[in-house]
């Protein structure tokens, strides 16, 4: 498999021109191109606005192609593959090398937009009025990146790519909302396979539930799923998970045929100590002093 560790090897490798600056390349897209890329790996971020006519493009475990939305985003060392990509319309695809955010504030807060570990079936679908924004943000890198190089020019690029992805993250959390139906369903198959691997026993054998198997279940990315219950629930994916296992213990610590180390192994927790953390954390009490209030 090929990793590009420069944008100038990525384009020679793809006969496209060389970026005009080393860790930024602004690739206009339109409706006469087509890319074809076997597997590749790279250094970089990557920002796609489009809308894919025929072909696909492969990340994560899923496709992106005409049916899904227009805008997509990938972080360094992704796998990524594109096959015979045709566009409906014009769109543009901004890579920047992960060294070009050094020494900037986004170099740490990038890490915070979830949406890079998105699955390709989990992409934004902007609505008219959003693609318009993003198209104008889109304009204001390529200004700059088309200008002579000045002291300026790249934290008014970061500052753009940053207003980029904060409106990134409303609309996400709009398509949330719209999408209510879809999302409901998916909090109420998550509250069923938890509490399914709670009632039979799976823990004993398999251990804690983790949001990675839950979210394989439901075939959507953990981080997906994570932000997808925030939305609906107001908690993540593993506040929920401990919320499930500290109610069922309280129902078990009821009864008097087991004690508590062995309640909490059939739960799946294998460390006492962090058994009793999380239940005085989510009850206020210890598991012993919550049990002993039945025994008498």
């Amino acid at each position: 498999m090929k990793h590009f560790k420069s944008l100038s090897e990525m384009a020679l490798a793809n006969n496209m021109a060389p970026p005009e600056h080393p860790m930024l390349a602004l690739i206009p897209i339109t409706s006469d191109i087509m890319i074809n890329n076997a597997e590749f790996t790279s250094d970089f971020y990557m920002i796609g606005l489009k809308k894919v006519k025929a072909g696909y493009m492969l990340y994560g475990r899923t496709r992106f192609d005409h049916q899904t939305g227009s805008m997509i985003f990938l972080k360094p060392r992704q796998i990524v593959e594109m096959r015979n990509l045709e566009f409906e319309d014009d769109g543009y695809i901004l890579f920047f090398h992960e060294d070009f955010l050094t020494a900037n504030a986004l170099h740490r807060e990038i890490q915070q937009y979830s949406f890079f570990e998105y699955e390709t079936n989990e992409a934004l679908h902007l609505a008219p009025k959003e693609e318009k924004i993003i198209w104008n943000i889109f304009y204001t890198i390529e200004q700059e990146y088309n200008n002579n190089e000045d002291e300026f020019s790249r934290e008014i690029i970061l500052a753009a790519i940053h207003s980029m992805l904060k409106y990134a993250e409303r609309f996400y959390k709009r398509q949330f909302i719209n999408r209510k139906q879809m999302s409901g369903k998916t909090v109420t198959e998550f509250h069923k396979i938890l509490q399914q691997n709670i009632n039979e026993g799976f823990l004993f054998e398999n251990g804690l539930p983790s949001v990675a198997d839950l979210a394989e279940r439901l075939n959507v990315s953990p981080r997906y799923l994570t932000d997808l219950l925030k939305v609906e629930t107001g908690k993540t994916a593993i506040a929920l998970i401990h919320i499930a296992l500290i109610n069922e213990a309280k129902n078990r610590l009821r009864k008097k045929d087991k004690t508590v180390s062995e309640i909490a192994y059939d739960l799946g927790f294998d460390n006492m100590s962090y058994f009793s953390r999380l239940f005085k954390k989510e009850t206020g009490m210890l598991p012993s002093s919550y049990k002993n209030q039945f025994l008498n």
